[in-house]
């Protein structure tokens, strides 16, 4: 599946922060006609990215997660420029959880440099991607593997998880609401993340702006558990109270680096 567009990323972008967007205001906003702005919700909503309304385009349902083939090809650019700023965190030879997504499976991708790490994985994505370095010692969790995504969840796998405790957790999230609430769809997925939280010293989380503001039926816990936020966009106003207030470092791609419970900025 080809990559989304910078005009379709836009589209989006514009739909995550106002809920709906017409028709005829994208196209006077991006100078094309009505039928191009057509064609690019309709790729859009094709991958599930978001919803046809009449006259335009809305959020996508908060009761079911994108495809994971869809959500691999979207905004590869700002992935992986959080992940580039997640893996300038984290030190040689640490030991980390890393869970599914593919958000965490690009900082996976941006660790492969570094010495000596220790990772524990419930993504076999992020396994498969950290075995290129023979200097990593690689354990994956057992328990059920999701044919969708190669995510593993289930009993075994958040008992797995409860018997260590690593320096670092990184973990990837489908929403975070206004009144700081981390949002996701599978319920079994979000327990595994609940136990990595909870054996993390620092708990690191990787999400692109999109994430901020959107829906997702199951709560996985609140901001005020997360350390660290690292994102490809300076969060609003709102959205950077709130972060500051449950004392989150935020690292953004538009800053070089950022102070505690302070959001980064351009």
């Amino acid at each position: 599946m080809a990559e989304i567009s910078a005009r379709q990323t836009r589209i989006m972008t514009l739909v995550h922060g106002q809920g709906f967007v017409s028709i005829d205001e994208l196209a006077e906003r991006f100078s094309v006609t009505p039928q191009t702005i057509r064609r690019d919700i309709n790729e859009l909503c094709a991958r599930e990215l978001l919803r046809r309304y009449h006259g335009g385009a809305g959020l996508p349902s908060s009761v079911e997660n994108t495809p994971y083939d869809a959500r691999q090809v979207t905004m590869p650019e700002e992935k992986r420029s959080i992940a580039e700023l997640a893996a300038a965190h984290i030190p040689d030879r640490a030991s980390l959880f890393l869970n599914i997504g593919t958000t965490t499976e690009a900082v996976a991708q941006a660790l492969v440099a570094h010495e000596g790490l220790r990772v524990i994985t419930n993504n076999l994505n992020v396994a498969n991607i950290l075995c290129g370095n023979p200097g990593f010692e690689i354990i994956v969790a057992g328990g059920l593997v999701r044919s969708r995504d190669r995510g593993i969840v289930g009993e075994a796998a958040i008992d797995f998880v409860k018997q260590f405790k690593l320096d670092y957790g990184i973990i990837g999230i489908s929403g975070i609401d206004l009144d700081g609430s981390l949002l996701d769809f599978d319920y079994r997925e979000v327990r595994v993340a609940q136990a990595i939280i909870e054996n993390s010293r620092e708990v690191c989380l990787v999400a692109d702006h999109t994430k901020f503001g959107r829906d997702a039926m199951v709560r996985l816990g609140h901001v005020d558990q997360i350390h660290s936020l690292f994102t490809d966009r300076a969060p609003s106003a709102e959205m950077g109270a709130m972060l500051e207030a449950a004392g989150v470092a935020v690292y953004s791609g538009a800053a070089d680096s950022a102070e505690s419970g302070t959001a980064a900025t351009a």
